[in-house]
């Protein structure tokens, strides 16, 4: 279940926070003026999400190099969005 919490607990509660990230190993959404500012997670969730960053675009340049197709960032994100979803 999301975790939202207001910016002002990263201040005045951090111990109670970093437990919170660390134990459930789930990130925590921090508002602002009751609208969504930050996402918080440890490290190991980002180490997670972006593990394979550099190398995916490292080999979609290759495989662009090898056409001329080229893709809007509408078209782009339209199958991303599609890919996600199934």
């Amino acid at each position: 279940m999301l975790k939202i919490r207001p910016v002002s607990d990263l201040r005045n509660k951090f111990p109670e926070i970093e437990d919170l990230v660390i134990r459930e190993d789930e990130p925590i959404v921090l508002t602002k003026n009751g609208y969504g500012s930050m996402v918080l997670m440890s490290i190991d969730q980002y180490s997670l999400l972006s593990e394979n960053v550099e190398e995916k675009l490292h080999e979609a340049d290759k495989e662009a190099s090898k056409t001329k197709v080229r893709y809007t960032k509408e078209e782009v994100f339209k199958r991303a969005r599609k890919r996600v979803r199934k």
